[in-house]
C-alpha cells in the first residue's frame, strides 16, 4: 500500500479494482497509499508482553513548500535514496531482489494520477452501490457524492504511494525538493516494494469482491508494518530540524480541514491501517521480533475485529460465515438483482454505532465488540426502488441484545423506511432499509421474519 492519507472504503484492488461496499479507499488507487496523517505518526516502544493498539497519531497535512525547502539541499537524489534503501533494509530485515526508482510528483501530478486511478478502477456501478448503503445506514449525507468525497479527500491527503501492479513507486512534493516529509514518506512506501517483493502482495487477494472486511483487516497488517518501519526510521536517521519539519507541516492546514470535514466513516476508515494496524504490528513485533510480523503475511488476518482484539488473531478466530438465500433478489419480484454484497465488519460496526449519541461512544464500542459475522447486501430493483439487507451474527444471545440497544434508535432515526428485526435464534439481528414502506415488508417477507 502506499503511504498516503485515504479512507478505505473502496477497495484496494491489487488496491484498487473490484470493490467492497464499505472499504471503498482500501482498493482505491490499485496502489499502498500512505496517507498525510500517517507521515507525522511515531511509534511507542513495544512491551514485549502486550498487544495493544496504539493511540492514533495527530493528522499532518502535507508540507508546504516552505517546510520542505527548509531542509538541506539535496545535492544527488539517487544516492540519498540508495541511502534510505539500504537503512530500511537494515531495520526491516528484508532484502530487496528489483530495483524501485522513485518518481517525484507535484501536487498537480498527484491530483491527476489520483483522478485518473480512482475512475479507471472503480466504475460508477461499484461507486453507486457503495454510496446507497452508506445512505441508507445514514454513513453519507443524502446530497453527497461518494465519489466526489473520495477523489477530494485523496487528492489532499496522498503523500505517496507503490503500486503493486506495476510496481512504481511516488514520493509527492509539492516543492520538488527531497525534505523531510519525502524522505519518511520514501521510507514508508519502500517498505511496501519489499513486502511486495518478498511475499508477493498479491496473494493476501485484497481485491477479492465480497471479502471486504478481511481485505480491510490485511490492508492493516500491510499498512501497519510499513507505518511501524517508517516510525523507527524516522527516529534513527532525521535531525531535531527535520523533526521539526515535520511536526510544522501541521500548520499549513488545508488537507486537515478538508479531513476533519469528511464524514467520520470516510475519515476513521482512512485513518484505520495506519493506527490501528501500527498497535497490531507493534505488539506482533514486540514478542517474535520481525520473524513473527514476516509470519503473519503467511498466515493474514481474516477480519477487523482480529485488528482490534490481537488475541482473536492468535487464537485464530474465524468470523462466523454468514450467507443470504438465494432467492433473497427473486423473492422481491421480477426485475430484482443483488447490486453488491459484501461484509461489514466490526470496525465498521463501531462507527456505525458510534451514531447513537445518547449513549457515550465507550458503550458503542463494546457493544460492536459482541460481533461474530455479517453479511451485507444492496438490491435493485424495477423504477428506482430498492432495499438493503444487513445480517449480523453475534457472539452470544447477551451481544446480539447489546447490540440491539445501542442499534435500535438508529435505525429508527434513518431517513427511508427501516427495522431492525431478530433472526433465527438469539444471536441473530437483520436490519433492514429499503425505498419504500412495501418493499420493506416485502423484503422481511422473502427472509422469513415476521414483521
Amino acid at each position: 500500500m502506499t503511504h498516503a492519507t485515504i479512507p478505505p472504503m473502496l477497495h484496494h484492488r491489487r488496491a484498487a479494482r473490484s470493490g467492497r461496499p464499505l472499504h471503498p479507499l482500501a482498493s482505491v488507487l490499485a496502489a499502498l497509499v500512505l496517507v498525510v496523517a500517517a507521515c507525522g505518526t511515531s511509534a511507542p516502544s513495544a512491551s514485549p508482553g502486550s498487544i495493544a493498539p496504539s493511540a492514533p497519531p495527530v493528522a499532518s497535512p502535507v508540507p508546504s513548500p516552505s517546510a520542505s525547502a527548509a531542509s538541506t539541499p539535496v545535492v544527488d537524489p539517487a544516492g540519498l535514496y540508495r541511502t534510505i534503501e539500504d537503512q530500511v533494509v537494515a531495520i526491516r530485515g528484508l532484502q530487496p531482489k528489483a530495483t524501485v526508482s522513485p518518481t517525484v510528483l507535484d501536487d498537480a501530478g498527484i491530483k491527476k494520477l489520483i483522478n485518473d486511478s480512482f475512475r479507471k478502477d472503480n466504475p460508477p456501478q461499484l461507486m453507486a452501490a457503495n454510496e446507497r448503503i452508506l445512505k441508507a445506514l445514514g454513513l453519507l449525507p443524502a446530497d453527497a457524492s461518494l465519489t466526489d468525497l473520495y477523489i477530494s479527500l485523496l487528492s489532499s491527503q496522498v503523500a505517496g504511494l507503490y503500486s503493486p501492479d506495476d510496481k512504481k513507486l511516488y514520493v509527492v512534493s509539492k516543492s520538488g525538493g527531497l525534505g523531510a516529509t519525502e524522505k519518511v514518506t520514501f521510507s514508508h512506501e519502500f517498505t511496501h516494494a519489499l513486502q511486495d517483493q518478498n511475499f508477493d502482495i498479491g496473494l493476501l487477494r485484497l481485491d477479492e469482491i465480497g471479502q471486504g472486511d478481511r481485505s480491510f483487516a490485511r490492508l492493516a497488517l500491510v499498512e501497519g508494518d510499513a507505518t511501524l518501519v517508517m516510525s523507527q526510521w524516522e527516529i534513527q536517521n532525521l535531525t531535531q530540524a527535520e523533526l521539526g519539519e515535520i511536526l510544522s507541516a501541521a500548520g499549513d492546514d488545508e488537507s486537515l480541514k478538508i479531513l476533519l470535514a469528511m464524514p467520520p466513516i470516510l475519515r476513521e476508515s482512512l485513518l484505520f491501517p495506519y493506527t490501528m494496524g501500527l498497535g497490531f504490528v507493534q505488539g506482533m513485533q514486540g514478542q517474535g521480533g520481525w520473524d513473527a510480523v514476516n509470519e503473519a503475511f503467511a498466515k493474514p488476518p481474516d477480519s477487523t475485529e482480529q485488528i482490534l482484539h490481537p488475541d482473536k488473531y492468535f487464537a485464530r478466530e474465524a468470523p462466523v460465515p454468514v450467507a443470504f438465500p438465494k432467492t433473497l433478489a427473486s423473492g422481491l419480484g421480477a426485475g430484482w438483482k443483488v447490486g453488491l454484497e459484501d461484509s461489514f465488519g466490526e470496525f465498521q460496526m463501531q462507527i456505525w454505532l458510534k451514531q447513537n449519541t445518547t449513549v457515550p461512544a465507550a458503550t458503542a464500542i463494546d457493544a460492536a465488540a459482541g460481533w461474530g459475522g455479517d453479511r451485507i447486501a444492496v438490491l435493485d430493483g424495477p423504477n428506482g426502488a430498492w432495499a438493503v439487507a444487513f445480517k449480523t451474527v453475534w457472539d452470544s444471545n447477551a451481544d446480539a441484545a447489546a447490540f440491539e440497544t445501542v442499534a435500535t434508535p438508529i435505525v429508527g432515526k434513518l431517513a427511508d423506511p427501516a427495522g431492525l428485526v431478530p433472526g433465527a435464534g438469539g444471536r441473530e439481528r437483520w436490519v433492514l432499509v429499503a425505498s419504500d414502506q412495501d418493499v420493506l415488508q416485502t423484503l422481511a417477507a422473502t427472509l422469513g421474519l415476521a414483521s
